[in-house]
């Protein structure tokens, strides 16, 4: 399978598995699920499930087991730009091509969409059974060895520290709030390094190393993984903040040129358009050199990294 094709059925499957672990729209209440559904599904370039998936296939990880911790990854980034849209964040009107969810439905309906999101990711990922579930070989590998010989359930309370610390204060909520705090401010790049590695960075590198510990991977494939997800975390927000400049609203889908509208630092704004890409074209070689270890193994991982480096939108 080429790599648009092998891209676009994990995409395919993520969307599948979400709308699968997403309460119906017509379940009580069903206002808040179907504002839920229409947060999650229908839209994003499914970027952490990717890098999840290409993770744990490199490792020999079940696809299965790959869905639940690509859709628990997933989950928590859906309910960061939910809650990060609010008017008391960013003030946000557009997301992935249509309005967002306090405009679509209301500012009290997002804030609690944004919650229950974040419940299930952790349900999703520790393999609490909802109905109509096919997911009939876990039964037979609960006891079976995980993550450097970790029977399966304590491979999955790390698996779910790394996602609480991803998305918490140490991670990207507090990477939101000294976004907050920044604002109108000039950073140094060692700060603004800082505020990315836990805004966008920590939840990056918490989607690759997922999808290691749902295959086998030892301490020092682990150390590997976390160095690559370290440098792709950074490349994707320079890129972002790029495409946020150059980009129009109706190629990204949200409203383009809010940064610096808002006065917020980024890489565009701090080292300007020509050094902004010099320094993605330096992350992206530096991520590409970590993967060394992993050899052939890492192809699709090589593959979503330049493929965010050449994104458009």
């Amino acid at each position: 399978m080429n790599f648009a094709d092998w891209m676009s059925a994990v995409q395919n499957r993520t969307e599948d598995a979400l709308a699968h672990w997403l309460p119906p729209a017509d379940t009580q209440p069903a206002r808040l699920h179907d504002a839920m559904r229409y947060a999650v599904l229908g839209g994003g370039k499914r970027i952490r499930p990717l890098l999840c998936h290409a993770a744990g296939a490199a490792l020999g990880a079940l696809p299965t087991d790959l869905d639940r911790a690509a859709c628990a990854v997933e989950l928590i980034h859906a309910y960061s730009l939910v809650h990060d849209d609010l008017p008391c964040m960013d003030d946000d009107k557009l997301r992935r091509g249509k309005p967002t969810v306090h405009v679509e439905y209301d500012e009290a309906t997002a804030l609690l969409v944004g919650d229950a999101l974040q419940s299930l990711a952790f349900q999703v990922l520790i393999n609490q059974p909802v109905d109509n579930l096919h997911d009939s070989h876990i039964a037979g590998q609960v006891d079976s060895p995980g993550l450097m010989g970790l029977p399966y359930c304590q491979r999955r309370l790390s698996m779910l520290l790394l996602l609480a610390q991803a998305a918490g204060s140490r991670g990207m909520a507090g990477g939101q709030a000294i976004d907050l705090a920044a604002v109108g401010q000039t950073l140094a790049l060692e700060e603004l390094e800082l505020m990315h590695i836990h805004k966008t960075g920590a939840l990056i590198r918490a989607a690759v190393l997922l999808g290691a510990h749902c295959g086998n991977a030892d301490a020092d494939t682990q150390t590997t993984l976390s160095h690559f997800a370290n440098r792709i975390g950074l490349l994707f927000q320079v890129v972002d903040d790029i495409l946020d400049t150059e980009a129009s609203t109706a190629t990204l889908g949200k409203t383009a040129g809010k940064d610096a509208a808002q006065n917020k630092p980024t890489y565009v704004s701090l080292l300007g358009i020509t050094r902004a890409k010099a320094l993605a074209a330096e992350l992206r070689d530096e991520a590409l050199a970590a993967l060394a270890p992993l050899g052939d193994r890492a192809e699709r991982l090589g593959g979503l990294t330049r493929y965010i480096v050449e994104r458009r939108f």
